[in-house]
């Protein structure tokens, strides 16, 4: 699925320039070119925002992905005696 598109940038991009609607300070103003710019480098890397977060999260823990959670993966049992 395409990303929606504004203005040549992903459609994410486009939140932090309507917070600076309502809150028009220079600080708002640095970090909606700061999210832009993030958002360009992105599709330079050929990555969507949903993508680069998976990116990230393997980055950061590999590849284990449990498909249970650890308490309910099955323990092995002794019957017999």
């Amino acid at each position: 699925m395409r990303p929606v598109r504004f203005l040549g940038f992903d459609a994410r991009a486009i939140i932090p320039f309507c917070i600076l609607l309502f809150y028009a300070r220079i600080s708002t103003l640095i970090i909606c070119f700061i999210v832009t710019i993030f958002f360009w480098l992105l599709e330079k890397k050929g990555l969507t925002f949903p993508a680069a977060l998976r990116s990230s999260r393997l980055f950061i823990f590999g590849n284990y992905r449990p498909g249970l959670t650890k308490f309910r993966h099955r323990k092995l049992k002794d019957f017999g005696r």
